[in-house]
């Protein structure tokens, strides 16, 4: 029950954190996709798809079967403007350089290949990456990013929604 009073609360606090920016410009737009396309969005949109409940495993299947034949830049386009309206567009550049570097694929493998686990762990960073990881710009971007991170998997599964309605 718990669970379902704070999915809700952070659906409620994601419309309203919506609500409050304006509509984004072409390079927010610009910068989000490209975080969504460093971010591999459609393992995401899996993700969500497979953590879902389903009437029966047939329509499970029929969901699964969409999500996965759903082309990457479709994922890119549909959710770029929504994550825009969450994200800077300093941080959408910070956080895209973050999962392009070394480090961030180690995390997005583990993230999206790993399998389930009691307490998930970050891979560790080498001395380089621990550099890298505690740079102002990258701490700042972070922070932005977390706080809007379960916003940014409401928009997903409102995408979810809309693939499997057909919209």
């Amino acid at each position: 029950m718990k669970s379902v009073a704070a999915f809700l609360v952070s659906a409620l606090l994601a419309g309203a954190v919506q609500a409050a920016t304006a509509n984004p410009d072409a390079a927010q737009i610009k910068a989000a996709h490209d975080l969504l396309a460093a971010m591999q969005a459609e393992k995401m949109m899996r993700m969500t798809a497979g953590m879902s409940k389903y009437a029966s495993p047939e329509q499970r299947k029929q969901v699964m079967d969409k999500v996965i034949n759903l082309q990457p830049e479709f994922v890119y386009n549909k959710l770029a403007t929504p994550v825009a309206k969450l994200l800077s567009t300093e941080t959408s550049l910070e956080m895209t350089r973050f999962y392009q570097s070394s480090y961030g694929k180690k995390v997005l493998h583990d993230t999206y290949n790993s399998g389930a686990q009691l307490y998930p762990s970050a891979p560790k960073p080498t001395a380089a990456e621990q550099a890298e990881l505690k740079k102002p710009a990258y701490l700042k971007a972070d922070q932005e990013f977390k706080a809007n991170e379960q916003a940014i998997h409401h928009e997903t599964f409102v995408l979810l929604k809309e693939v499997i309605n057909g919209k």
